[in-house]
């Protein structure tokens, strides 16, 4: 079969587009069988479970049990070890053993790669064995070759002969399996047939889980990893689908691989993991971070906390929000809109980027205090910027600060968002300058099912004054979209919600919001709002309000809706803006810096990861447009830079391998002159520039 066919049958999924979840507007729990992992059942009604990985070498015993206890201690409740030989599954033994002997009960899993061998000894000492499909009893060398109907039937009858006795050796044993898909490690067979895409890890995960149950084992746990959020999302949707369609109940293991590390790896597993918590898939997680294991542990807590929470909160929601929408969830494809030109060399909506806004952190009146403000998250962000800013407008009289804010502002922001308080007039704005003073005004004004037949007169009177109107639709955006006239024509609004519909969750709503829209054939801009009332659990901390605006916005845009977004919970402008701007590039939706693919470091791993992350993104960080993966071994190292430009992967004990995409260009480089050697790659390669002056 050819790529092109087999995109055919991915696009032949999508006729029941929305079965991969009870409902796309309200959290509600995918039912699954229930799988015990040791002491632990993981599936059915349980709770989420929280994983983590040890980062010591296996055969280092005693810092290997260590770190096991510590991890069990601090709330870990499934750790996964490495077993990369025959050597260090026997030295799972041992481990077992000596955590036991601590009283430690957390179930212990062994991480396989490439050895048949290594699984079969592992699993007489551990609760569950992890099978990576595209490494396990399979060809990958990359060839590209056509495989005929009987050449992939004997490649599948060999993986039947290879698998089957690990599955049966588990079986024995009492043993759970996790069959984990990684994207960048889809087999040779796999690749050529269904290319590197979500639906060849959805086949190369059926097709290990079909020997199983040909063998009546079901005691599977399964996972479609990517560190690309949207392919992750995408192979997670199409991989419940395809299970549905044959009966299949599995729990689901959900993680983004290869996420780094600081705010972007956090941002990036909030979008993956989060995204798809909403739509109630997932039994058990794992937040993989290049750092210390013990700082996986609260982020992937608060994530199964905002989930579980959303999924108690079913009573009294209506049929319509079960409703199936119009968007493909296998294929991403970004939502239609028309541009509309807020400011000279600013548009919002089409193929523009999404546009980022903050809230200002003073009232209108305190022009200095706001135009210092913006000077110095300028200062700080360097070559990013400030493209909007919101004004919350309380009373007529602050129109003259207006006036001043717009000739302060004109070269700092592109435009302002005036956030009209219930009693101002539009006819009150008819004297500020239009976009012809370079500076854009948006007029934020919200509209119930009550006052909606108030926006075509608004609507107008902003075009004539050469202004722009921005229409809350909260809370019920469905009613008050079916309110306006059916000739009025909304094109060049702007739409959103500061707070959730009815019955659903944030993310739903502005799902709703674009059916609606859709319903109306209506390609206005859809602004996404990260406002307190939008987030599922309001917490005063940075790191609460940097997973909630990741949810939001990053499950948005991997679904194709958003044109522009704002961060209006973080109260300091250059922490908003970056914050932003990191969430798009976390979604692949908007690039401002450089991007890496970093794995999260395991026993495998030929050399530190962390400080050599740190000495790599030193050297490249100024690198806008380039994405550099940093991996600790080979395991999935080859396929998981098909989305990167460049690689640096051990190779060998101080030795490094250097990629250009998939293709090893050097090998066995001394891990000293390692960075040295990438940066020269990279200038080979015309992807280098200078960083700017200090």
């Amino acid at each position: 079969m050819s790529l092109r066919s087999a995109h055919r049958i991915l696009g032949q999924e999508t006729v029941q587009m929305q079965s991969y979840c009870p409902s796309r507007y309200v959290s509600r729990r995918r039912s699954s069988r229930v799988v015990a992992v040791g002491e632990i059942d993981v599936g059915g009604d349980n709770p989420i479970r929280i994983q983590s990985m040890t980062t010591t070498p296996t055969q280092d015993v005693e810092a290997t049990v260590r770190q096991s206890i510590e991890l069990a201690e601090a709330g870990c409740e499934i750790v996964r070890i490495t077993a990369q030989n025959l050597s260090a599954a026997r030295d799972l033994e041992v481990i077992a053993r000596r955590i036991r002997a601590a009283k430690i009960t957390v179930p212990l899993v062994a991480d396989i790669h490439f050895l048949p061998s290594a699984a079969m000894e592992a699993a007489r000492h551990v609760e569950k064995v992890r099978i990576n499909p595209g490494n396990y009893a399979d060809r990958k060398r990359f060839a590209v070759i056509e495989y005929s109907d009987e050449l992939y039937e004997s490649e599948l009858q060999r993986l039947y002969e290879t698998f089957s006795p690990i599955v049966k050796r588990c079986r024995e044993f009492g043993r759970a399996m996790r069959i984990g898909t990684n994207h960048g490690s889809l087999s040779d067979r796999i690749m050529n047939r269904y290319g590197d895409t979500p639906l060849g890890m959805v086949e190369s995960a059926l097709e290990f889980i079909r020997i199983c149950e040909t063998h009546g084992f079901k005691d599977i746990i399964l996972s479609m990893k990517s560190s690309n959020p949207k392919v992750m999302i995408e192979a997670y949707r199409l991989v419940v689908k395809r299970m549905d369609d044959e009966g299949m109940r599995y729990p689901l293991h959900l993680g983004v691989t290869e996420a780094g590390d600081g705010e972007d790896a956090r941002i990036k597993s909030a979008i993956g993991i989060a995204g798809l918590l909403l739509d109630g898939l997932g039994d058990t997680i794992r937040v993989s971070l290049t750092e210390d294991p013990i700082h996986e542990l609260p982020v992937a807590r608060d994530l199964a906390e905002k989930a579980e929470a959303l999924w108690s909160r079913r009573a009294g929601v209506g049929t319509a929000r079960s409703a199936p929408d119009s968007i493909d969830p296998y294929t991403y494809s970004r939502r239609e809109s028309e541009p509309v030109h807020l400011a000279s060399g600013c548009r919002a909506g089409g193929d523009q980027p999404p546009r980022i806004i903050v809230t200002s952190p003073h009232p209108p009146t305190a022009v200095e205090a706001i135009v210092n403000a913006v000077a110095e998250a300028h200062a700080k962000l360097k070559e990013i910027r400030i493209e909007g800013l919101i004004l919350n407008l309380e009373e007529v009289t602050e129109l003259d600060a207006i006036k001043d804010l717009i000739l302060s502002l004109k070269s700092e922001v592109g435009f302002l968002v005036l956030d009209l308080g219930p009693g101002i007039s539009p006819e009150s704005f008819s004297l500020l300058p239009s976009e012809k003073s370079g500076l854009g005004i948006v007029l934020l004004r919200k509209f119930s099912s009550a006052s909606i037949h108030q926006l075509p007169g608004m609507h107008q009177f902003a075009r004539q004054n050469g202004l722009h109107l921005a229409a809350d639709l909260s809370p019920d955006p469905e009613a008050a979209l079916e309110k306006i006239p059916d000739d009025h024509d909304c094109t060049d609004l702007i739409f959103t919600l500061s707070s959730p519909a009815h019955g659903s969750h944030p993310t739903g709503s502005y799902r709703l919001l674009a059916e609606g829209l859709r319903g109306r054939r209506c390609t206005a801009p859809i602004w996404i709002r990260n406002t307190p009332q939008n987030a599922v659990t309001c917490r005063e901390w940075f790191g609460d309000r940097l997973l909630e605006a990741s949810t939001l916005t990053g499950s948005l845009l991997c679904d194709g809706i958003g044109d522009l977004i704002s961060i209006e919970t973080e109260p300091d402008l250059a922490r908003a803006t970056s914050l932003a701007y990191n969430i798009l590039q976390g979604a692949r939706a908007r690039v401002s810096k450089t991007e890496y693919v970093a794995c999260p470091s395991c026993g495998r791993t030929l050399f530190d990861l962390q400080s050599t992350t740190r000495k790599v993104r030193e050297r490249t960080s100024h690198l806008k447009g380039v994405t550099i993966a940093i991996m600790g071994c080979i395991v999935n190292g080859p396929g998981e830079m098909a989305d990167a430009d460049f690689g640096y992967v051990g190779g060998a004990p101080g030795k490094v391998n250097l990629y250009v995409g998939k293709d090893c260009v050097e090998v066995h480089i001394p891990e000293s002159d390692a960075v040295d050697k990438l940066v020269a790659l990279v200038k080979k390669h015309g992807k280098w520039t200078d960083p700017p002056p200090h």
